[in-house]
């Protein structure tokens, strides 16, 4: 469903943005190569060096599914790195007694397992399927079944968050965040498989987190949860920086739930399933909601980290993936809309990422920056990160109804 044809003065039409942002790509592509190890891959410090020698499943879910948009994008030498990855998660990073995956590959065998992880395995083999990575389709199959035996739970349309190793005792709490990328996960899920019941369950998942919970607080997503969806609103308000879970509200996480809900309507339309009217509405109303309360509201440039309540800054960092899904929303907004509002505030973003996130002389974007944007590391130290910025110069060039490996996959008809 793309109701907009962007005019050519819409930068999302214009072929020097469109260059830019391919060669944004590439860049940000091969700084991340240096991140493969023998069992997977690690997280990179500032400069580009590995910083841990020990695979980190997360990243390395990330980068598989990163190396794979670049392979599917046509862009050679890419392959070699999504079979690592694919390696790496059927090798020492994967629970052979229990099923499932570790955090690192030297886990300590007593960690948990965490929906939010394994909704990260589940995007990575669904990207490795689209790009027809030999192994791929065994290792989705894996997931697939981890999700719906451990993490699914059709009673509440939403993900539990949390097992010990050996699935036995169950965390008690909810998060958004999981379940968020687990309706980025279902959405590469359907079209990999075909089968729309990963569409129904992200409309479950999205009803409840955002139609009912964070459209009954001003459009602020409630991040935490009780086991029975009761909102936790003080959890971790002593830590209120956590990389993961921060107290109070996350308006990165808005940007990033409102383009979902967009992907989701689309989605749904192509294959002439009912798209609620509240996936656009709220859509809106996130955006609109992070842009007030969270924009130059300490007096600098750029979005803060977290907000409380009342909607004043508690951690004022500037993040790269905020802004990264900032930018994603609004050109996604503004494929929906035609609206000229997305369109200043794509360029704002953009215009902001360009002059204080590059990092044109070391490489990559810098991970965070502190309330002056100048780089720091509170939160996030080092350039670990590949995905975010990533999908960010991928996105605004991709049609909404497609997750971004299919839709970086779409065939290209060149009439001879």
């Amino acid at each position: 469903m793309n109701r907009f044809q962007p005019a050519y003065n819409s930068w999302l039409a214009a072929p020097a943005h469109q260059q830019w942002l391919t060669a944004e790509a590439a860049r940000l592509a091969d700084f991340a190569k240096a991140s493969r190890l023998a069992e997977g891959f690690g997280p990179l410090d500032d400069s580009g060096q590995l910083a841990d020698t020990t695979a980190q499943t997360l990243i390395t879910t990330r980068m598989t599914h990163s190396f794979a948009l670049m392979h599917l994008k046509g862009v050679p030498g890419y392959a070699g790195y999504i079979d690592h990855g694919i390696a790496a998660l059927e090798g020492c990073l994967q629970d052979p007694e229990h099923g499932g995956w570790y955090n690192t590959a030297n886990m300590a065998r007593d960690e948990g397992k965490a929906a939010y992880l394994h909704a990260f395995v589940a995007l990575a083999a669904s990207s490795a399927v689209a790009a027809a990575r030999p192994g791929a389709t065994e290792l989705l199959a894996k997931a697939i079944r981890i999700i719906e035996k451990h993490f699914w739970s059709e009673t509440e349309g939403a993900m539990r968050e949390a097992f010990d190793r050996a699935w036995a005792n169950e965390e008690a709490y909810r998060g958004a965040n999981s379940n968020m990328h687990t309706v980025e996960a279902f959405l590469a899920l359907a079209d990999v498989t075909g089968e729309v019941k990963w569409l129904e369950r992200a409309v479950r998942i999205c009803a409840r987190v955002i139609h009912q919970h964070a459209a009954s607080n001003g459009h602020r997503v409630i991040e935490h949860f009780s086991p029975g969806w009761a909102p936790a609103l003080d959890y971790n308000h002593d830590q209120p920086a956590d990389p993961f879970r921060p107290y109070g509200s996350t308006p990165g996480h808005a940007f990033e739930w409102a383009r979902l809900l967009l992907h989701l309507e689309a989605a749904l339309s192509l294959r002439n399933l009912d798209a609620p009217a509240w996936l656009l509405a709220d859509a809106r109303a996130l955006f609109a909601k992070a842009c007030h309360t969270a924009w130059h509201v300490d007096g600098a440039p750029g979005l803060v980290y977290t907000l409380d309540w009342n909607d004043q800054p508690v951690v004022r960092q500037r993040m790269h993936w905020v802004h990264a899904e900032a930018s994603s929303a609004a050109a996604a907004l503004l494929q929906r809309t035609g609206e000229s509002e997305y369109e200043q505030w794509y360029r704002t973003f953009w215009e902001f990422s360009a002059t204080y996130l590059l990092d044109t002389i070391k490489g990559s974007w810098h991970h965070e920056l502190d309330a002056y944007n100048r780089p720091s590391a509170q939160v996030w130290g080092g350039k670990p990160d590949l995905y975010h910025a990533l999908q960010a110069v991928l996105l605004p060039t991709l049609p909404l109804a497609r997750s971004l490996a299919t839709g970086v996959g779409e065939p290209v008809v060149t009439k001879l």
